[in-house]
């Protein structure tokens, strides 16, 4: 009886974490695969596992609003507790940046009306990346709002493949890197970021704050698969390039752990200092996923089992 107990446990963790796009091993024997390597960066030790749940949190965490509030600029945040939403106003209608789960639009659209907007004034749809936890709520979105669904070429297929209640996925704008999208005075734009998918993006635009521009990049998950393929090798080869060479004052991340949104979210004061600007911290999430992808990669190029 306890091997079946063990047996759907492991079932239920391997079922939950493919939900999410998760790539998982499980071995022979019907044991999960070794929580490794562990990286420690700035005094914090890192292993897949707990950055997995440093991420995703609970099934509440997911699905449960965090207060929204002003970011920086006409940048807002419309999330949950770690699946970030932002929404971006402006006066020709809004953008919206990642809609994540299906089950959560009634989540963001009570955000956003908090907030004094309406989700029926959204005009585009955008996402970070094709998982199902960022932007599994684009076809129900865009029946809500009508706006036009945008996404990198190389992520079209998984796109298409997200079908939540047989839906298919709407996409009206094929982007590839480089490319700008604009609404209302608003740029944003699309950086080709691959190796957490074929066409992970990361959005960068200026906004104003107090009348000084301030770089902003909304990065897209930068964790590595557990398998490295030669092919994800040579998108992270490039990717890392091109995150670090991105201008950044205020680093923002598709989930909130990646940019500690809740401690700075505590700090906000009417009057002070914008704790979202912290271009000290731009890299931290880059180094800590660069650190993992690199000993990943030597674990695996080492021949460890």
């Amino acid at each position: 009886m306890r091997h079946l107990c063990s047996a759907a446990v492991v079932a239920a963790v391997v079922a939950s974490a493919v939900s999410m796009g998760v790539p998982r091993r499980v071995e022979a024997q019907g044991q999960p695969p070794p929580d490794r390597p562990a990286v420690t960066v700035r005094g914090q030790t890192y292993t897949p596992r707990s950055i997995l749940a440093r991420n995703m949190g609970t099934d509440a965490d997911q699905t449960t609003a965090f207060p929204p509030h002003r970011v920086i600029g006409n940048i807002h945040y419309v999330g949950t507790r770690t699946l970030s939403s932002f929404l971006i106003t402006t006066p020709q209608g809004h953008i919206l940046i990642n809609t994540t789960y299906e089950r959560n639009l009634p989540v963001i659209e009570k955000s956003i009306a908090g907030l004094g907007f309406a989700l029926q004034d959204v005009r585009i749809i955008l996402g970070t990346h094709a998982h199902g936890d960022h932007q599994e709520g684009d076809a129900a979105a865009k029946q809500k709002t009508g706006a036009q669904v945008m996404a990198m070429a190389e992520d079209v297929p998984a796109l298409q493949a997200m079908r939540p209640g047989g839906k298919e996925h709407p996409i009206d704008r094929v982007l590839k890197d480089g490319d700008q999208v604009s609404l209302g005075g608003t740029t944003l734009t699309a950086r080709l970021t691959a190796g957490h998918t074929r066409g992970a993006t990361a959005w960068t635009t200026t906004v104003l704050e107090g009348g000084k521009p301030y770089n902003v990049v909304i990065f897209a998950s930068l964790r590595a698969p557990g398998t490295i393929s030669p092919e994800v090798e040579k998108e992270f080869t490039r990717t890392l390039k091109v995150v670090r060479g991105l201008p950044c004052d205020v680093p923002l991340g598709d989930h909130p752990a990646q940019y500690n949104m809740h401690a700075k979210h505590a700090r906000l004061q009417p009057g002070g200092a914008n704790p979202f600007i912290d271009a000290a911290n731009c890299g931290l999430e880059i180094d800590i996923q660069e650190a993992m992808y690199r000993a990943t990669l030597e674990e695996q190029k080492g021949g460890r089992p």
